[in-house]
C-alpha cells in the first residue's frame, strides 16, 4: 500500500520550533516532488514548501520563507519540515504530499496526501 504518514505535530509557544516528518512507503519516491501543505482552522488548504526529486530544488510559500526549511532523505524515503520562529498564524493541520513536479504540486496536481498532523502555536 502506497502511503504517506506524518508525525511530529504538537503544541508550541510562539517563537518556538517544531520538526515534522513524513515517511513514505509502498514505493520509492526519489524522483517525485515531495511537499507540505497546511489547512488553518476555517480556511482552505494552502501550499507551504516543496522539494523536487530530480534536480533537488526547493520552493517555499512567502509566508514561511526564512523560517521553515524542507529536506529529504531518499535513502529513508522521508521528507522533513523544520519550522522555526513559529507564529500563531502557523496553526494548522499540516499535510505531506507528493506529485511529479513543483509546478504540479502547487497547481492542484497532488497525487497522494498524508493524513495530516496538527500544529498549534500559542501566543
Amino acid at each position: 500500500q502506497v502511503q504517506l504518514v506524518e508525525s511530529g505535530g504538537g503544541l508550541v509557544q510562539a517563537g518556538g520550533s517544531l520538526r515534522l516528518s513524513c515517511a513514505a512507503s509502498g514505493r520509492t519516491f526519489s524522483s517525485s516532488t515531495m511537499g507540505w501543505f497546511r489547512q488553518p482552522p476555517g480556511k482552505e488548504r494552502e501550499f507551504v514548501a516543496a522539494f523536487s526529486g530530480r534536480d533537488r530544488l526547493t520552493y517555499y510559500a512567502n509566508s514561511v520563507k526564512g523560517r521553515f526549511a524542507i529536506s529529504r532523505d531518499n535513502a529513508q524515503n522521508t521528507v522533513t519540515l523544520q519550522m522555526n520562529s513559529l507564529k500563531p498564524e502557523d496553526t494548522a493541520v499540516y499535510y505531506c504530499a507528493t506529485g511529479p513536479t513543483i509546478g504540479a504540486l502547487t497547481s492542484g496536481g497532488v497525487l497522494l496526501w498524508g493524513q495530516g498532523t496538527q500544529v498549534t502555536v500559542s501566543s
